[in-house]
Formats: C-alpha cells, sequence, structure tokens
C-alpha cells in the first residue's frame, strides 16, 4: 500500500472515531453504521481522484459531489432526479430538513431520539469533516492542521453531552489524531529512504537508533494524549448545553444552602406531545376517586422576559420531614389530603420530581433538595427520576367561586414580583386582555373571563405543529393565527393576567392520566403538558386550564349549579379525552390529535403508511428502480466508459488504405492507454519506436510480447511517415497479447485498479474540458461587437 492510500485510510479512520463522540447524544448509534460505508466511498473517491491523476481542486471537486448524491441518497431520494441526482427540490428539503433538525436539537433531552433532521445533522457533519480532514492531510498533504475539523467535531459533542464518559471518547478521537500523524511521518521518512537515526553501537549491533524518530514520536504522542486527558479533570465542566435533559443546576448541596438556576424545561415538551413512540412515563396509584385534577406539576416558570418564560433562580434546602402549608392558603378554605405512589420509568430522567401540587409530604430515596418558592424537588449532583419511586402526600383544596372573587389583595413584594412584564411586550397583549375582560368585576372573573375566551369563545384551535415565530411578537403571532399548543396558550394567558395587575406564572408537567384496568394511572409522554396559575390571597397559586381539547377545567371556574356536579358543556369536560368523537368531522377544525390518528381529512394524509391505492406508487417504485440501477453504475463507470473505448478502437473498420492507417493509430492509442492503466504512463515526446522500447522494459515483457509492441510501433510509423502506407493485419491482436502481457506483469491490486479505475479514464475529463473551450470560443468569435454611442467614454 502506497503512503498516500494509508494516509487516506487513516484519516477515514480518525474522522469516525471522533464521530463516535456525538453517540451520547442520541438514543441509538445506528446513524454511526450508516456512516461508516459514506465516509469509505468518500474517501475511496478521493483516493481514485488522486490516483487518475486530477488536480487537487477537480479532486476536491469530485468527493463534493460524491457526498452530495450520498446524502441524497439517504435523506433525500424521493425529492432528487432518479432518486440519485440532487436538484432544486432537493436542496429545498435538505433545508427543511435541517431546519427540523435544529428545533429537534433545542427541544429533546439527552439521549434525543434519532429523527430525520438530527440525523442528517449528525451524518450531513460528520462527513463534512471527513471532507475536510481527507482535503488537508491526503490532498495537500499536511495532516497537522487536519486536528482542527476533528477537535470542532469533538468540542460539539463535547459541549452538548457534558459528562459520563467524554474521557472515553476524548480517547478514542485523539488516538484517531495522533494515528493520521504517524502516517503522514511514515510517509515523510519513507520519502527520504531509511529512516535515519543513531549510529550502530557497534559492528555487530542492530540500528536500534534507525527507528528511534519513531519511539521519540509515539512516547511524546503518549505523554500529550496523557496529559489532555489529565487537564480537563481539574477544569469546570460544561453544562446546560442544548441538548442538556433537564438543566442540573443544582449547586454544591452542602448543609441547607445552595441555590438552583434550571434551564427551561420546556425543550421537550413540544416534541413529547408529537412523538409517534408515546411511551409510558409514569405509573400512578391514588386514594383517589377523581382523577380529573391529579395534574403532576414539575416547575414553576415564573421570570417573564417578553419571549418566554423560566425558573427562576431560587434557594434551596434540604427536603422536610413535611412541607409547609402553600403560601397565601387560609384555614377556611375547603381542602383534602390525595395519597399517590408515583413510579417512573427507567428511560425517564428528569431533574425534577413530578408530584400532585401542593404537596404536603414527600417520601423518597435519593439526594433530593426542596425548593421553596414553587415546593418543587430538584435533584442534587446527578440525581434524576430515573426509576425512581415514591409518595406523595398532597392537598387537593377546592375553593368556591366566591372565595376567589373577594380574594384581598396580594403582598406588595408577591404583586411586584408576579406582575412585571417587559417593556418589548406587544401593546396588543395588553389592549386584548382589557377588551376581553371588559365589565369583569374582580381579578377572579377577569381569569375566568380569559380562560373562556381560550378555550371556548375565542376560535382558538389546539395544533401541535403550529409555529408563531419567536422574540416578543410571538404572542402577538398567536393572537392572529389563533392556533398552538399549551405552551402558548399557558404563556400567553399568564401575560395577559400580568397586565390585568394579576400575579401569574407557567407551571410544567403533565396532565391527569389515563385510568387503567388494573386501578393504576398510566401518564405517558403526549400527557406532557403546560397551564398558567394565578395567585389569590387567601387560596394561594390556583391552577387554570386556557388550551382547548387538553387538560380539565377546574370546578372553581365553572357556573355553581345547584344538585349537579356537572360541568359547563362549553368546555373541556374532566373526561376530556384525545380520542376522535363520533362525530368528528374533516374540517379545520380537526384538532392534531384526531390528525395523527387518521380520524380526519388533512394535507398531511398522503404522508400516512396505508395507500390508498390510486395507482401512483408505480413512480416510487419506478424512482427506486433507476436508483437502484444507477447506484452501481456510478463506481463502475470509469470501466464501462474504458469497455466501450477498447472495443471502439479494436474493432473493425473499412477496408480501405485510409480505414487501415485509421484502425492501426486507434490500436496504438489503445496499447499505449493499457499501459498507462497498468502503471507505464504516456510519454508523447518519445518516437513511437522509443515508446516501444520503454514499454517493453517498464512492463518487463517477454520477448514474443515485446515483438508484438515493436511490431505495432513499425506499423504507426509505416502510416506516419511511409508514402504509401501499408500496415499489416492483426493490430488488435497485437494489442490484446501486449495487455495480458501487461496484466501478467503486476499485482493483483494493479490488475483490479486497471480493470475498475483505469488512469486513462482521465481522457473524458480532457475531452470535455477542451470541448467547453471550443464552445466558448466559438461563442466570442460570433458574439457581436457592442459599439458604445458616439462621444461615450470609455
Amino acid at each position: 500500500m502506497s503512503g498516500r492510500a494509508r494516509l487516506a485510510l487513516c484519516a477515514a479512520a480518525a474522522t469516525l472515531m471522533a464521530s463516535c463522540a456525538l453517540l451520547p447524544l442520541v438514543a441509538e448509534p445506528t446513524w454511526l453504521l450508516q456512516l461508516v460505508p459514506l465516509v469509505a466511498v468518500q474517501t475511496g473517491v478521493g483516493a481514485a481522484a488522486r490516483r487518475v491523476p486530477l488536480g487537487r481542486l477537480l479532486t476536491v471537486a469530485a468527493q463534493v459531489l460524491v457526498t452530495l448524491m450520498l446524502l441524497t441518497l439517504v435523506f433525500a431520494r424521493q425529492h432528487a432526479i432518479a432518486g440519485l441526482v440532487p436538484g432544486p427540490d432537493t436542496f429545498r428539503y435538505f433545508a427543511e430538513l435541517l431546519q427540523q433538525g435544529a428545533d429537534d436539537v433545542s427541544r429533546y433531552a439527552i439521549p434525543a431520539p434519532v429523527t430525520d433532521g438530527i440525523k442528517l445533522m449528525l451524518i450531513g457533519g460528520a462527513l463534512v469533516v471527513g471532507l475536510l480532514v481527507d482535503v488537508i492531510a491526503v490532498t495537500f498533504r499536511s495532516a497537522a492542521p487536519a486536528g482542527l475539523p476533528l477537535l470542532a467535531l469533538y468540542s460539539v459533542a463535547a459541549g452538548l453531552s457534558g459528562g459520563g464518559a467524554g474521557w472515553l471518547w476524548f480517547l478514542v478521537a485523539a488516538a484517531g489524531y495522533l494515528m493520521l500523524l504517524l502516517a503522514e511521518g511514515r510517509d515523510r521518512l519513507a520519502q527520504w529512504g531509511r529512516v535515519f537515526g543513531g549510529a550502530p553501537r557497534g559492528p555487530g549491533a542492530p540500528e536500534a537508533g534507525a527507528v528511534a524518530p519513531v519511539r521519540t514520536g509515539r512516547r511524546i504522542g503518549a505523554v500529550a494524549l496523557g496529559v489532555a486527558l489529565m487537564v480537563p479533570l481539574a477544569l469546570p465542566s460544561m453544562h446546560g448545553g442544548l441538548l442538556d435533559a433537564a438543566g442540573t443546576g443544582v449547586g454544591p448541596g452542602r448543609g441547607d444552602g445552595g441555590t438552583i438556576s434550571a434551564v427551561n424545561p420546556l425543550v421537550s415538551l413540544r416534541d413529547n406531545l408529537n412523538t409517534n413512540d408515546d411511551r409510558q412515563v409514569l405509573t400512578l396509584r391514588t386514594d383517589t376517586n377523581d382523577i380529573s385534577d391529579l395534574y403532576l406539576r414539575i416547575v414553576s416558570l415564573d421570570e417573564f422576559d417578553g419571549t418566554t418564560w423560566t425558573p427562576a433562580q431560587r434557594h434551596i434546602v434540604g427536603v422536610p420531614d413535611r412541607l409547609p402549608t402553600p403560601i397565601g392558603l387560609d384555614p377556611d378554605v375547603k381542602r383534602g389530603t390525595v395519597r399517590t405512589l408515583v413510579r417512573a420509568a427507567d428511560w425517564y430522567a428528569q431533574n425534577w420530581l413530578p408530584m400532585p401540587y401542593p404537596p404536603n409530604e414527600v417520601k423518597v430515596d435519593g439526594r433530593w433538595r426542596y425548593e421553596p418558592v414553587g415546593m418543587t424537588l430538584v435533584g442534587d449532583r446527578g440525581q434524576t427520576t430515573r426509576g425512581a419511586s415514591y409518595q406523595v402526600t398532597s392537598l387537593d383544596v377546592r375553593p368556591t367561586p366566591r372565595q376567589l372573587a373577594t380574594a384581598p389583595q396580594p403582598p406588595a413584594a408577591l404583586q411586584s414580583e408576579y406582575t412585571k412584564v417587559p417593556s418589548s411586550l406587544p401593546k396588543v397583549v395588553e389592549r386584548t386582555a382589557k377588551q376581553i375582560t371588559a365589565g369583569a368585576n374582580s381579578h377572579y372573573e377577569e381569569a375566568v373571563k380569559l380562560q373562556d375566551w381560550f378555550a371556548v369563545t375565542g376560535g382558538f384551535q389546539y395544533d401541535t405543529s403550529v409555529k408563531v415565530g419567536r422574540g416578543p411578537g410571538a404572542i402577538a403571532n398567536f393572537l392572529k393565527q389563533k392556533e398552538g399548543f399549551c405552551v402558548h396558550f399557558s404563556f400567553t394567558m399568564a401575560a395577559m393576567a400580568r397586565t390585568l395587575g394579576i400575579p401569574a406564572r407557567v407551571a410544567v408537567g403533565f396532565a391527569p392520566g389515563t385510568m387503567q384496568a388494573d386501578g393504576t394511572v398510566a401518564v405517558t409522554q403526549k400527557d406532557a403538558h403546560a397551564w398558567p396559575e394565578l395567585y389569590f390571597e387567601g387560596v394561594g397559586w390556583t391552577r387554570f386550564e386556557p388550551t382547548p381539547t387538553r387538560g380539565t377545567t377546574p370546578s372553581y371556574t365553572q357556573p355553581d349549579t345547584p344538585g349537579s356536579s356537572l360541568p359547563q358543556e362549553a368546555l373541556p369536560s374532566k373526561g376530556a379525552s384525545s380520542a376522535p368523537s363520533a362525530s368528528a368531522s374533516p374540517s379545520e377544525s380537526c384538532s392534531s390529535d384526531l390528525r395523527k390518528l387518521q380520524a380526519c381529512d388533512s394535507p398531511s394524509a398522503a404522508a400516512a403508511p396505508q395507500q390508498d391505492g390510486d395507482g401512483t406508487d408505480w413512480w416510487g417504485w419506478l424512482l427506486i428502480a433507476l436508483a437502484a440501477l444507477l447506484v452501481p453504475a456510478v463506481p463502475l463507470s470509469p470501466w464501462l466508459w474504458r469497455q466501450r473505448v477498447r472495443a471502439q478502437r479494436l474493432g473493425g473498420h473499412a477496408r480501405t488504405a485510409e480505414g487501415a492507417a485509421v484502425h492501426t493509430l486507434a490500436a496504438w492509442q489503445e496499447l499505449t492507454d493499457s499501459a498507462w492503466d497498468h502503471g507505464i504512463p504516456p510519454d508523447e515526446s518519445l518516437t513511437p519506436r522509443k515508446a516501444a522500447d520503454r514499454i517493453v522494459r517498464l512492463g518487463r515483457l517477454d520477448p514474443a510480447t515485446g515483438t508484438a509492441v515493436h511490431r505495432l510501433a513499425d506499423a504507426v510509423e509505416q502510416v506516419l511517415y511511409a508514402p504509401r502506407p501499408r500496415p499489416p493485419a492483426g493490430a488488435a491482436e497485437d494489442v490484446r497479447r501486449v495487455t495480458e502481457g501487461l496484466r501478467a506483469g503486476v499485482s493483483t491490486g494493479t490488475r483490479l485498479r486497471a480493470r475498475f479505475l483505469p488512469r486513462s479514464s482521465v481522457r473524458v475529463l480532457w475531452a470535455v474540458s477542451a470541448r467547453w473551450s471550443a464552445l466558448r470560443s466559438r461563442v466570442a468569435a460570433v458574439r457581436p461587437a457592442v459599439r458604445r454611442p458616439s462621444g461615450q467614454r470609455g
């Protein structure tokens, strides 16, 4: 194996080894198995282009083209020409897929599922890094700078994951880079001949010094790798990356002190609602007969910047045996207690502990801390809910509408903190809130009017796929479009409540689950939910439900009906379900849940796995068949072209003197190209006789085969220089005999390369370049001269 081929293999291996650092970011390693053959093809194309040889820029262009075709074949077959050639639709689809991947990255927690968007970012990014490494290290023969793209790849993975076996992936990536450096060093030393070093120690002593530079380089590399592994242990780790599970922002946690500054827990809520694999998150056993109010609260978001809601930095303490009474709850408000046993799934790793609100007592093992303001428990030093079992005793607070309507003013400090709105909030938010609540006599009536407007009378539609943008204008867009999911409804109602002077925050957790036959309650990913909490003095933080078709409407927000506990029919009932009703009709009002169940017509129905038998499927099969033919044809195209050219050159010609002359020259061209394919490049400066001597010498041909070479060279000289050339017959047979002799004198690898990657196929590019130059010359010649008007200066 040549030094450059070895360097190319090491570059590909270094790319794959550095890509392993991305494995902890996603749930499945299947994308890496897909990456291996793609990197192999990319590297093989570069090696073939350098063997032809092509220029550096043409080599890079060939690799870029093949990389793009590979990505098209894997991700965008249905949007490409013949399933392989990228077109405008392909690039548009790639842009959509990358946008989807960016959204997935910002929402999913580690380990994220391998969605199409994330897979494109992983595989595409690794292929780009692999291309850069190959170009820098192999094409431009400079392996040291090739470490920069490898470092960038590892840095992205380290910055997003932050922990666990990060040192292992660094070791793997660094070993790949050192292997690349050693391969380049070996190649450079090989160009000087024997590796030189210290002189032998004695007359019969082995040349131990000959390998001293190599050994020294290995030792230096090992020491550098060890230092690089040890230094990060003394440095602070990176947390809070894009894919951070839920934020490990718990402080030192010594004694009863510490703080928590957690990242936004909404990162995966939307995709939990949109997931096709609705996995069970929690299993509950409770002693209440009515689970409609059994919301599991994870954390409260109490800071609003005009764009989103986030948890505030709070003081945390040890978990007390009995949790204090919720702030603002008076003794005369009716209440009961509910005991709930919770078991979290083994795969569900959340830093906050999901609990009914307000909790009164929590029995849980592990390192948990208590945040008094939000009445939440948060894991300390990596503690999560994965596989946890715990018991929560909570209060079932039942205020009356009268108690809420006559609630006094809250404390000034609480009022000030929880009614803050930024100046960037669009004025339409406050204006709309005042229009909706016009005529209300209390903050309670204003809150109910807001809830009813979102859930019933405002014409809003529940849709988890809608996008309303980002920034301060997102709430205004939501009010205009009137489509969104629980985050939009809860965010907007809480912001509106604050503009009316009602203390408000947003809670994140799970809506009531589904009762099972064995008496347990199953809480799944699609039960993930967000809702606003408004503060009323004497009652405390009180849940409202503005999201249509989701959760349950609180009883204290419904009109009092003597002798009946049924909710108002227009509002979402306590038994609300996401299942399609018998009266559902395929219209614009069809919710996204029904669309997922295919209970109504929608534009997305075409993407459903079921086929409607309309006769259009044959197009898809035709594209697949064409792709199946084209995929093997691409790597075999040099061999196919060579076979065609050989058949044309050695085929029959006209039985005239001119035909015989043309046949002789074509046979000579085929002989020189065959020699080129087997490692003997042509030399145009030589005469046919000298060229024949050179082919016989370098090809180590036997006398009989050498005679055939000289016989064909004599025939060429006859055609070129004789006044009446009479080239002998049998030129095609001589070429075939010489080709067999050349094949017999080379290695198996050279024979395979001559057959499938012939060097002479570069003539195709030369011909294309010549035709392009000729075309440009003709266009320039026929282009009319543009004469400037007289008096106009140039």
